[in-house]
Formats: C-alpha cells, sequence, structure tokens
C-alpha cells in the first residue's frame, strides 16, 4: 500500500490533469504532453522516466542506432540499478537496418531483451514504465530513433496510473499478447533477416527555395557549369571574403573547424576569382593529392593544369602549384620563384605561420590576395596569426556551429568511469605505465568498447594514450584480446615512426585490416581519416585545444558512417574540468557557466546539432568535482584569454570584445582588480590614469551595476547620461518603453542603488566614495555632477563606462530571463537576491539561511544540501530535495510554529524564492530553483533539544530530471 500522503500527491495530480487546473499540486503525475521543442523532448521525458523506474517494456516499429545511441547510459545505469527491461519491435516495412537490430542485441548484454513481433502490420510507438506501485505510459508519434525523439515535430502523452488501475490492466494485458506473439532477438535471426534486407528507398526531400544570394552565386558565370555548389554557409562565407576583397584588402583568414571543408571553400573562392595562377601552400606532403583532387572537381579543370612542388616533383609551370612547405621554404626554391609569380595565394593550417620557414614564404611572395585557413587560430606560442592577416576575419565556424549546420558527423560522448584497482587506487596523474596496461585495465577498457562501442558495424578507432610505453604495451595487450567475439587488431605509433609507417597504419585502418591506432598526439591534427567511427581517449585531458583536435579526427562525414563515438575513460584527473571545457566551447573561465553547460547538456539530451554527452555517475561526479575546486579565473587564465583577445582584434581589447566572441566573462574581468583598466594597465601596463574618484566609480559600476543581473540599473544610468533630471514617474516611464519591470519599488531600487543607498556597510561607502545619482529633495534623481564632469572630459573614463553599460546591458539580456527577479538555473549570491527582491539595503550579512521581509512580502531560502562534518549541530539541518517537486526544509534552531517569521513562510503570505547548492566547494552563490510554497509544518527538535519548524516546499515548477540528479547525495 502506498502511504496517505503519496495517495494524496497522486489524487491531485489525476484532478489537476483532468478536472481543474486551479487544483493545486505537485505536477508529477499528470498528464502531460510531451512535444520536441525549447520546453522538452522525448528524449528527455524517456530519460526522466529512466531514472526513476524500476521496469520498462517498449513497443516501438522503429528503431535506429543513433536513438540507441542517445539512450545508451541511461540504459547503462538503470541496469546497474537492477532495473529490467524489455524491447519489443518487428521488421514491418523493412525499415529496421540489421544494424539497429545488432544494436538491440547489444543490450542484452545489459539484461535489456528485444523480441521481434511475429504478427504483421506492427505499428505502435509505446513506452511503458513501472514504479512501485505506480504505471507510466507515453504513446503517441515518437518511434524509437533520433529525429523521432529531439527534433520531429510530433505529439506523444504520457500518462500515469495506479497499479489497481484499469488503465494499468490494459496496458499489463496488452505487454502480455505482445510478448506472447514474439521471440527473442538472435545473431541468428539478424543473419537471416540481413540476407534478404533491401533498404527502403529515401524520400527525395526537396531542396529549400535558394536564397536570392544563392541564385545570383549559382547563375554567375564563375558557377554556372560546375556541379559542386556552395551550401549556404559556404554562400555567405564567400560572399564575406568577396566583400572583404572588394573593400581593398589584401589578406584574409578563415576560421573553420576540422571536417568542415575549408579546401572546398577555397576552391570556391578561386573559383569565383578565377586567377591567373594559384600557389597553395600545405604542411604535409600526403594532404596535396587529396587537395588537387577536390580543386579540380570543384574548378573542372584538367590534371595538367595542377602541379606539385614537393619531393621530386618540380611542376612550377603549371596554372595552380601544390607546395609542401618543406619543399617551398628552401633557399634554392624560393630564388627560382619570382615574388608575383602568383596573384592567389592559399596557406592551409596557417596558424603554424609563425615558423621560420612559413615567414620566409610569406616574406617572399606579393599575391593580390592571400586566404590563410585554421581551424585553431589561437596560438600558445607568441605569435599572432590574426596580426598576419591585418586582422581580417570574415568567416568563422567553430565545432558546436558546424554541428549544428550539419557540416560535421555527429557524436555521442560517454564519459567511462576508469578501473578502480585492487589496491583501491584509480588512474591520476601519477599512476605508472605498469598499472594503465596492466590486465586488469585491459579488461576494463574491453567492457567499455563493448558496452558504448557500434554493434553494427566494425570498429575503425583511433586511441590516446598518456604516453608510447602505454600505448605500446595496450595494443600488445589488446591484440590478445577480443570485442563482441572478434579478435582485435591494433597497432600503436609514435612520434618516431617513419611517415611510411604511419601511411600504412592509416591504409590498413581504412580498409579494414585494423580495428584501433593507438598513439599519444601524431594524430592531433594534419592527418584526414573520414571513415574513423571511434575515439577512445585514456588519457587526461591537459588541454581543451588538444581535446578538440583529437575529437576532430572523427568528426568528418563519411559514407556508411552514422555517428562517431566517443569513448572517455576517466581517471581522477585535476584537469577533468577541461571536459566540459573543450566539448561545450566554454572559454568564459566562469565555473558557473562550465557547471551550467554540463547540466543543460544532461537535461536537454543532446548538444550542438544530434551530438549527445553523458556520463556515467561517478565519472560526472570527478568532472564536477574538479570544476568546484579549479579556479578557473587566475590571473594565468586571465592573461592568455586577455593576449589572445588583444590579438583578435589588434588592440587593447574592451569588455564588450569578449562578450561578442564569447570568450572569458567580462563579469569576471571587470571585477578582477577594482576595474577593468586596472586589470589593463596590470596586464599591458596600458597605463590608463584616473583621479580617485574617477577609480572609485568605475570600481561601483564594475562591482556592483555590471554584476547586478538585472537591466534597471544601467537603463537608468544611461538615461542620466543622456543629461536629464528625472522624476521617479519619468523614470518609470522609460523603464516601460524598455519594456521592464517599472513598478514604483523597481524605479525607487534602481536609484537606491545608483545613489549607493543599497550598499549599507562602511567598508561599501568607503570603497566607493559616493553614488553616481543623487536624489534631490523632492524626489527627482541627476547624474553626480563630479561623474558628469569626468565623463565629458576624460576620454578615457567616458569609454570605460561606455563600454560597462553596452556590455552589461547585451550580457544580462542573453543570461537571464528579465521579465522576472530570477531565472531558474542560474547562480545568485545573498546580495543579488536582496537587490531583485528590491530591498532597500544589502543585508546579506544577516540573512544567513533566509531572511523574511515584511515590506516587499518576500522571503529567499538558501540551502546548502550536503552540509560539512565540522558543522555545529544547532546548523545541522537535514534538508534534502525529497522529489523533483519537493524539498524537505528545516527553518533555523530555536524556532516554533508560533515564532512571527516561522507563521509568515508557513501561511505562505510571502512569496518563497529557494535556491540551492550542492556544498560550500561550490563557492558562494546558489543555483535558483524556483517559487515555492510551504506545506506540512512539523515543530520538532535537533542537535541539543533544540526547538525547529521542518516543513515541505513544494516547488510551482517542477525541477528537471537533470537539476534533480545533480543535487542528490549518492551522486558525490
Amino acid at each position: 500500500m502506498r502511504d496517505t500522503s503519496s495517495d494524496t500527491d497522486f489524487a491531485l495530480d489525476i484532478q489537476h490533469g483532468y478536472v481543474s487546473k486551479q487544483v493545486g499540486a505537485r505536477k508529477v503525475a499528470n498528464p502531460q504532453l510531451i512535444l520536441n521543442n525549447d520546453q522538452g523532448s522525448m528524449l528527455r521525458a524517456l530519460r526522466e522516466e529512466l531514472s526513476t523506474a524500476s521496469e520498462f517494456t517498449w513497443s516501438v516499429a522503429f528503431v535506429s542506432p543513433r536513438a540507441v545511441a542517445l539512450l545508451k547510459q541511461e540504459l547503462v545505469d538503470f541496469t546497474a540499478r537492477g532495473g529490467k527491461g524489455t524491447i519489443v519491435t518487428s521488421d514491418y516495412l523493412g525499415f529496421n537496418s540489421p544494424g539497429a537490430f545488432r544494436e538491440l542485441l547489444g543490450l542484452s548484454r545489459l539484461g535489456i531483451p528485444t523480441r521481434i513481433y511475429r504478427q504483421s502490420d506492427f505499428h505502435p510507438k509505446g513506452y511503458i514504465f513501472r514504479q512501485g506501485e505506480l504505471t507510466t505510459a507515453i504513446v503517441g508519434s515518437s518511434n524509437l530513433t533520433e529525429r523521432a525523439l529531439v527534433t520531429n515535430h510530433e505529439w506523444n502523452i504520457r500518462v500515469t496510473s495506479a497499479w489497481e488501475s484499469d488503465l494499468t490492466d490494459q496496458l499489463n494485458t496488452l505487454v502480455d499478447e505482445q510478448v506472447t506473439d514474439s521471440g527473442l532477438l538472435s545473431e541468428q535471426w539478424i543473419t537471416a533477416y540481413a540476407e534478404n534486407y533491401v533498404a527502403p528507398q529515401s524520400r527525395t526531400v526537396p531542396r529549400p527555395e535558394p536564397t536570392p544570394l544563392e541564385t545570383a552565386i549559382g547563375a554567375s558565370p564563375a558557377y554556372a557549369t560546375f556541379t559542386i555548389q556552395p551550401n549556404r554557409m559556404q554562400v555567405e562565407a564567400l560572399r564575406r571574403i568577396s566583400e572583404l576583397r572588394d573593400s581593398g584588402a589584401k589578406r584574409s583568414l578563415v576560421v573553420s573547424a576540422t571536417g568542415t571543408g575549408k579546401t572546398i571553400l577555397s576552391a570556391l573562392d578561386v573559383r569565383a576569382v578565377q586567377p591567373q595562377r594559384l600557389l597553395f601552400v600545405v604542411h604535409r606532403e600526403q594532404i596535396i593529392d587529396k587537395a588537387i583532387d577536390e580543386f579540380m572537381k570543384v574548378l573542372g579543370e584538367p590534371r595538367e593544369s595542377f602541379g606539385k612542388l614537393v619531393g621530386g616533383h618540380r611542376e612550377l609551370d603549371r596554372k595552380y602549384v601544390f607546395a609542401s612547405i618543406q619543399t617551398l621554404s628552401k633557399e634554392e626554391t624560393l630564388r627560382g620563384i619570382a615574388p608575383d609569380a602568383f596573384d592567389y595565394m592559399l596557406v592551409d593550417e596557417v596558424h603554424r605561420s609563425g615558423a621560420s620557414s612559413y615567414r620566409k614564404v610569406l616574406d617572399h611572395f606579393t599575391p593580390d590576395f592571400l586566404l590563410g585557413m585554421t581551424a585553431t587560430p589561437e596560438r600558445t606560442d607568441g605569435f599572432n596569426v590574426f596580426e598576419l592577416f591585418d586582422y581580417n576575419v570574415p568567416y568563422e565556424i567553430r565545432l558546436n556551429e558546424a554541428l549544428d549546420a550539419d557540416m560535421l558527423s555527429p557524436f555521442h560522448y560517454y564519459g567511462v568511469t576508469d578501473l578502480e584497482f585492487a589496491d583501491g587506487t584509480t588512474t591520476d596523474d601519477f599512476t605508472t605505465v605498469q598499472k594503465l596496461a596492466s590486465d586488469e585495465r585491459v579488461d576494463h577498457i574491453i567492457r567499455a568498447l563493448e558496452t558504448y562501442g557500434h554493434r553494427d558495424i566494425a570498429p575503425k578507432g583511433l586511441m590516446f594514450c598518456s604516453g608510447l610505453a602505454e600505448a605500446a604495451e595496450l595494443s600488445e595487450a589488446l591484440n590478445q584480446r577480443s570485442v563482441d567475439r572478434r579478435r582485435l587488431r591494433t597497432i600503436a605509433l609514435g612520434g618516431d615512426s617513419s611517415l611510411v609507417e604511419r601511411e600504412s597504419a592509416v591504409a590498413r585502418l581504412e580498409n579494414g585490416e585494423l580495428d584501433y591506432i593507438l598513439t599519444v598526439d601524431i594524430f592531433n591534427e594534419g592527418v584526414d581519416i573520414p571513415s574513423v567511427n571511434q575515439i577512445v581517449m585514456l588519457r587526461q585531458t591537459a588541454s581543451s585545444i588538444v581535446f578538440v583536435q583529437q575529437l576532430g579526427r572523427g568528426l568528418r562525414k563519411s559514407d556508411g558512417k552514422e555517428h562517431l563515438v566517443v569513448i572517455d575513460v576517466i581517471g581522477n584527473y585535476t584537469n577533468n574540468f577541461l571536459i566540459p571545457v573543450a566539448l561545450f566551447g566554454d572559454a568564459s573561465l566562469n565555473r558557473e557557466s562550465v557547471r551550467q553547460k554540463l547540466i543543460s547538456a544532461e537535461e536537454v539530451g543532446v548538444i550542438a546539432g544530434l551530438s549527445s554527452v553523458r556520463f556515467d555517475e561517478i565519472s560526472r561526479d570527478r568532472v564536477l568535482k574538479s570544476i568546484a575546486t579549479t579556479k578557473l579565473d587566475d590571473l594565468r587564465r586571465i592573461r592568455t584569454a586577455m593576449e589572445q583577445m588583444r590579438n583578435r582584434v589588434g588592440k587593447l581589447p574592451a569588455l564588450y570584445d569578449f562578450y561578442r566572441f564569447d570568450s572569458a566573462d567580462p563579469v569576471i574581468l571587470a571585477t578582477k582588480a577594482e576595474h577593468y583598466p586596472n586589470l589593463l594597465n596590470k596586464v599591458f601596463k596600458a597605463g590608463l590614469s584616473f583621479s580617485e574618484a574617477e577609480s572609485k566609480y568605475l570600481q561601483f559600476l564594475s562591482n556592483e551595476v555590471l554584476p547586478a543581473k538585472r537591466l534597471h540599473d544601467l537603463v537608468l544610468l544611461r538615461l542620466l547620461l543622456a543629461g536629464e533630471t528625472l522624476t521617479s514617474d519619468q523614470v518609470a516611464e522609460r523603464f516601460e518603453e524598455q519594456e521592464i519591470d517599472s513598478s514604483p519599488a523597481s524605479v525607487a531600487s534602481a536609484i537606491n542603488v545608483l545613489a549607493l543607498g543599497f550598499n549599507s556597510t562602511d567598508a561599501e561607502l568607503k570603497k566607493y566614495g559616493q553614488g553616481v545619482a543623487v536624489v534631490e529633495p523632492e524626489g527627482s534623481v541627476r547624474l553626480n555632477e563630479s561623474f558628469r564632469r569626468s565623463y565629458d572630459t576624460t576620454s578615457a573614463f567616458k569609454t570605460a563606462v561606455d563600454d560597462l553599460i553596452f556590455t552589461g546591458l547585451e550580457l544580462i539580456e542573453a543570461r537571464y530571463d528579465t521579465d522576472r527577479p530570477f531565472t531558474e538555473g542560474k547562480f545568485y549570491g545573498r546580495k543579488d537576491a536582496c537587490r531583485s527582491l528590491l530591498w532597500p539595503k544589502n543585508v546579506q550579512a544577516t540573512i544567513y539561511g533566509y531572511k523574511v521581509h515584511r515590506t516587499t512580502q518576500t522571503c529567499p531560502i538558501f540551502v546548502t544540501l550536503h552540509k560539512a562534518e565540522d558543522v555545529s549541530a544547532s546548523t545541522a539541518y537535514e534538508d534534502a530535495l525529497l522529489d523533483p517537486s519537493t524539498m524537505l526544509w528545516f527553518t533555523r534552531s530555536r524556532r516554533t510554529l508560533q515564532s512571527d517569521e516561522v507563521r509568515a513562510i508557513t501561511s505562505n503570505s510571502v512569496d518563497l524564492h529557494v535556491f540551492a547548492k550542492k556544498d560550500d566547494a561550490e563557492g558562494s552563490d546558489f543555483y535558483y530553483l524556483g517559487q515555492a510554497h510551504a506545506v506540512s509544518p512539523e515543530q520538532t527538535t535537533m542537535g541539543d533539544d533544540l526547538s525547529v519548524v521542518k516543513m515541505q516546499l513544494k516547488f510551482e515548477k517542477p525541477l528537471s530530471a537533470a537539476i534533480f540528479d545533480y543535487f542528490q547525495p549518492e551522486l558525490t
């Protein structure tokens, strides 16, 4: 039997869903439509159900391997908890490929059998889950395919019923009938199916109507007669390069992720320009032949027009010359070529151009136009690639953008915990080669390959190891093992491997004669193996750039390759925080941003395009712990980010530059050294000088207004800078024009902040001196005359203030829901709560765990869910998230049901805003969970019989499964 409270909650959910939406409910078991949109997806719904269910049966007509990959980690976790599942499908219409059935058969290793329905016309889409005495069914239009789970326009409904209900009985009967009328999937069945399998005819999807620009380009003489036409992103890139060239620019840098077709793009531009002669410079000779092939396809010219300058080839008389830097940079070679011999020059992997060989070549030639291409312009050797190209970057597409544009193969990343050895240790920064290549670790790697690897196609993989000795010993050991009853065939390559050995290994991998090449870093860049379908990372992530380079080895599209599998075996490394930094391209230096992206990826289910990132519980915790304990915003990292940005823009960077290029968080930079100009002085010796008053004004705006997480203060400051003295009513009118809260309380709060009335401590008042605004006796507000004078007469001060305002307005609009005081999923401190709840004073020092504010009728509640071991008995509250809709919460000690603050909370006469963090290691900011109301208050005792009131806080909107899991103590 369920307890009474559960019965009541369930009944309220049913009434809310079927009778009246006015009925207050948890909104956990109520019927819900599941759509693929910004608010949710079928994939997210399945993952949420798998996280709590003890049993499931899925009955689906169509299945794809990529859908199984999207749910693989959840299924691994589900069975590890003892869950039991069954999948029923069929061969209806021949939609399911043999590969899809092999992926399903692979799930049997986890204890999830698949059954093949024997009757004809099998077309259901139903997912049934059981948890305790409740049954949840999701029924609708979504098959088990990646697009049906994530992007297609689908209708599904989720309903929950009690065990004794008629609906549950109907579902059980239906499942029993399907199981009876089906047989167990086996390798023999798949073999027989594959022998007669004919793939369904692909539907022809109409191409979207071309844009006017595409029509113009396609109709131009340079494009009309060729079969290779630019895609939409290439059209945009070509337009920007052309505009830059028309403006008189002689040099241009294209930044494009590995695998996005930089060579094709450059060939298309050459086709448009139609130069008399072209020189294409590459850093590895084995790239030349493929580049020539691609140019021949794009330009439509015979092989005789193309020449090579490499090794024994000296075909300098051709129209298009492709040269290796090694041959071209020789003195005797350059002496034989006139500087103006080529009117168009291309340099591939131009981030290498700081080397003397490249500088010699680039200094020698004087083409009409120089185009450089790279995926990684940011260098650690001090060389400025952007300066070399006059800071002209007309086109830039990074990894996530390329995935979104379907230019790369989608990937499914699995973060898998590395082995715990028999002695209780695990891999870390100091693990010996003997352990890394031990039998027990090899067994662990084999299990990971069998669990997460492809079942339907043979692996063509790269394994990246921590050292050459590990690679060699692992290769030898793996060659004695099997995966899915197939003996592995691997080889280890190192820096001392000859070019012939490397090319031979790559050819054997592509031809199916090898399964894996093990190496350290020789394949980070400069090698093109499109057929790679697995990347296995067996080393710590020491550099986000290297991580992306190694990931990029498998992202090129290739015939027969649906997706890339990435298996990252994660030890207890100090640099684990770099994994999400690399995967999400987060350069913010803000650990809250990195943590949010990780949680969001878990919540949404996919990242760019249809790629996914999943961690098992232990590896996820290791990554989160690394994020929490690493000082991402130390001066060394800040200096690197600022130097890279100066290289990018060619001058002292403004705060806004970091925002527009999605780099270091401007708030971190503005608050690091009192204010941003001070940081510029510290890093670059910029020589920016301000009076004491000006410096205090900048410090105030940087530390109090820019990080405020609301628009009001910045909007008011901009109004005052326009030269006006404003009444409160006029401020309200301007706020309303800006579509932000224009209530008297909001207006008063913004005025109060700029007039320094919000800051309450003597230390703050001394630090900031005086407010930037002054309130007149009659209540109007104007700019402080001292501030006005400095703004009008000191250009550096004006520049800094304008930069703060413009950056702040853009940043807050992008990050926060400006219609509400707080945004779910964002981080806030106690001072933020005081300001956003419109309190007249910053009383963060007296909030402790919560504070009832009578004037505004608000009460923020700050909860640290996992208390430190040394916390006193009087504050060792057992706060806990009971389910996604409910938090068990305790008041301060020495409180009773009759205490004034408790009565205000339990009567719900104040708005409750709940903030939480895992533990104190996460810093002083808290994750905003949402508004709640109090139920079931009960007076009890704790510690030395100190009275306390416990209650449940019911959230207005249930937490997502990812956020709920994030705070669960068993994951730490």
